[in-house]
Parts: C-alpha cells; structure tokens; sequence
C-alpha cells in the first residue's frame, strides 16, 4: 500500500501528463489562490497537501468546495490550489473565488448560478494602512485635557 507522499506524486504526475486544465487566480485581503482544475475523481490538493491535512477548520473545507457543491460538480474535477499571504480563512476565501472562476472557464453556464450567490466577486475589503500621529489606523492616543 503506498504511502501519502507517494499518493501526492502520483497524483500530480497524472495531473501534470494530461497537460490539460483550466486556470483561475482567486484572491481575498493579501491572500492569492493559483487554481488549476483537471478532469478527475474530485480530489483537492492545496500547497502540495490534502485539502484535509491543510485545513484544520471544517467551515474552510466546505467553504472551498461550495461552488463545486452548488454546480454538482463535486466528483468531476481534481484540484490544484498554491496559497500564498493572508490568515487561513482568506486563504480558504481566495481559493473558492479562485475555483469559482475557473468554473467559468469550464462551461459559461456556470457563470450566472455562481453570479447569483456570489463567488464570482472578489471581496475588495483589504486592512487600512496605518496613519502618522496615530496608534493604529484609526485609534487615536488618550487625549489629555491637562
């Protein structure tokens, strides 16, 4: 019986022999999801791990498989995620937009059902810089009348 890391490369030695995938970037705050989806059996693999070995958090693993969930694609497709920046919940948010786009590019008719919920849009909230004079970016040192 093989072991996981023996798995891992066997899986990306198929993936990459087919040659063929669609691409998407997803991105949320500072993080950046670089999808990549192939035809398969609707394994998830992100930053060379099991979707369940780099996901502590249940939510996050639903979250990243909710466009395929909502399309019914769930065993159609293996894949590929690299995650840079960001806590792990934007990096979870970045990967389902990522994936969400690169349904798109697998069949346009995905585009409206994925629209409708909101997978499509990038979440353009970002933290706001810190100002001079200030102790954060918007609280203010006491104030001291005296």
């Amino acid at each position: 019986m093989p072991t996981k890391e023996e798995e891992k490369t066997t899986v990306n030695d198929q993936m990459k022999k087919s040659g063929r995938y669609h691409y998407a970037n997803g991105k949320r705050k500072s993080a950046v999801a670089r999808v990549r989806l192939y035809k398969g059996k609707g394994e998830i693999i992100i930053n060379n791990k099991v979707i369940g070995e780099f996901c502590s958090v249940k939510t996050d693993i639903g979250l990243i498989k909710s466009p395929l969930k909502l399309i019914g694609a769930d065993k159609d497709f293996d894949i590929t995620i690299l995650v840079t920046g960001g806590g792990t919940s934007a990096q979870a948010q970045a990967a389902r937009h990522g994936i969400a786009k690169a349904l798109v590019e697998v069949d346009a008719a995905n585009k409206t059902v994925l629209k409708k919920e909101g997978f499509l849009t990038r979440d353009a909230r970002t933290k706001e810089r810190k100002k001079f004079g200030l102790k954060r970016a918007r609280k203010a040192p006491q104030f001291s009348k005296r």
